[in-house]
């Protein structure tokens, strides 16, 4: 390991202990929140890499890979919305947990301590079961979680579809802590119990022997992501399934899982997979009639309506027959090969305005989020197949230009900085073209 600008930088091999929670509490301990490495961010490689072995290996077995590009696509785009604010404002979980260490501890436990460090690795798991358990049963704070997911498929790109909305809340569960854990021992967990969860998000590996009495692992989060009858509201546990097993929520793999929504959102486009439980929400608060409903439809169950108990119906979830299918309006290979290009070259300009940001002004951030965001749409509106797909690739592709030669995004230098530009400017003139040939073919049918 290396330090570098007073944090480590993770040698591989720690890398993907960290991944698995392997790690010991020696190495890991760190006196101020700010020695704590960017253990997320720096496991980034790790996640690709883990995610192109599981392409070869459904490859291998199945002549295939386990991600449609439009699902991927999206599960990756809700992890990149995810992140955005983050160049503006850090964790909420870190600030506020300082917040009550600062103004209310009781007491101050060693930071170097080992007894210290798995209190707190329990602490952390404790209250990640209740912002997990209550992101569910409580319809307000389901809308952020719901995200997550919306995929109907399950590999590790769905690890990654992550609600932009669920980390305003979410510290509130951790704060009991900070009356007696130092922030630096809490900053290691809280990024330790969100990476180990990164690999339960597989097909791949079946049961595993005895850890499945204890650990979380993929066979328990394949139940929990299944929209059967016996998934719902189960498994909520991060690390440690124990406390599903006390508290009641525990279920076992055994029907084959379907995954996904109980009532699919049948989209690709960003936005609505972030935001359109909430967009539900504001429509039945006022519609309800009286105060004690809309209360109801904001603080008790998603399942949840006049004269029905707090979750809900079980007998309302719809049934699995086994011929559901994914929603998929299809794309062509030329569409799949540009979609996964263009997002490529996002993530390229995405990943340097975190490397950089520190020197970027804020009118810069701004101008590459608002184009960030953009392109997701855009990808989002091809994968849904829609009619105006086309005019708005072409006013993004223009937009890229525009701000590519104002120095506003990622400077690609020559000779790549040439190839790109005159990429996006066929791409522009192309799609344009495109858009308004079918204005004038639906006019034409029109008349």
């Amino acid at each position: 390991m290396e330090i570098h600008g007073g944090k480590m930088n993770l040698g591989i091999l720690q890398k993907a202990r960290v991944m698995f929670y392997m790690v010991t509490p020696n190495e890991t301990q760190f006196e101020h929140t700010s020695d704590v490495p960017e253990y997320v961010q720096q496991a980034t490689p790790l996640f690709i890499g883990m995610v192109l072995l599981e392409f070869f290996l459904s490859w291998a077995k199945n002549g295939k890979i386990s991600v449609r590009i439009n699902d991927g696509i999206t599960s990756l785009s809700a992890g990149v919305m995810s992140r955005l604010l983050d160049v503006f404002v850090r964790s909420l979980e870190i600030y506020f947990y300082i917040y009550v260490w600062d103004k209310f501890r009781l007491c101050e436990l060693p930071w170097d301590s080992a007894w210290t460090w798995w209190l707190s690795f329990v602490g952390v798991d404790f209250g990640y079961y209740w912002v997990h358990r209550m992101s569910h049963e409580v319809n307000i704070l389901w809308s952020a979680h719901q995200a997550h997911h919306s995929s109907e498929d399950y590999n590790l790109t769905t690890a990654l579809r992550q609600s932009l909305m669920q980390k305003w809340f979410s510290w509130i569960f951790y704060l009991p802590m900070a009356l007696f854990i130092p922030p630096s021992v809490f900053a290691v967990h809280i990024q330790f119990n969100l990476l180990y969860q990164f690999w339960i998000h597989t097909e791949y590996i079946n049961k595993l022997g005895p850890l499945e009495l204890i650990l979380n692992t993929p066979s328990h989060h394949r139940v929990h992501h299944g929209r059967n009858p016996y998934c719902i509201d189960t498994n909520y546990g991060g690390t440690l399934i124990i406390w599903d097993r006390i508290f009641g929520t525990f279920a076992a793999e055994s029907d084959k899982v379907m995954y996904g929504l109980t009532h699919p959102i049948n989209t690709f486009e960003p936005f609505a997979v972030q935001f359109q439980h909430l967009l539900y929400i504001w429509n039945t608060f006022w519609s309800a009639p009286g105060f004690y409903n809309k209360l109801s439809i904001l603080f008790k169950g998603p399942g949840w309506g006049p004269g029905k108990p707090r979750l809900g119906l079980p007998e309302e979830i719809p049934k699995i027959t086994g011929e559901e299918k994914p929603y998929d309006p299809g794309m062509t290979g030329f569409l799949q090969i540009y979609a996964v290009v263009h997002f490529i070259l996002m993530l390229d300009i995405y990943e340097d305005m975190f490397v950089i940001e520190n020197t970027l002004s804020e009118l810069a951030l701004v101008f590459r989020i608002f184009y960030i965001l953009l392109t997701l749409t855009a990808l989002g509106f091809f994968m849904d197949q829609r009619a105006s797909a086309p005019f708005l690739e072409a006013i993004r592709c223009s937009i890229f230009l525009i701000l590519h030669n104002l120095d506003l995004l990622k400077p690609f230098t020559d000779p790549v900085g040439y190839a790109v530009q005159i990429f996006f400017f066929v791409s522009a003139a192309l799609w344009g073209m495109e858009g308004i040939a079918r204005v004038i073919s639906w006019k034409t049918k029109q008349q």
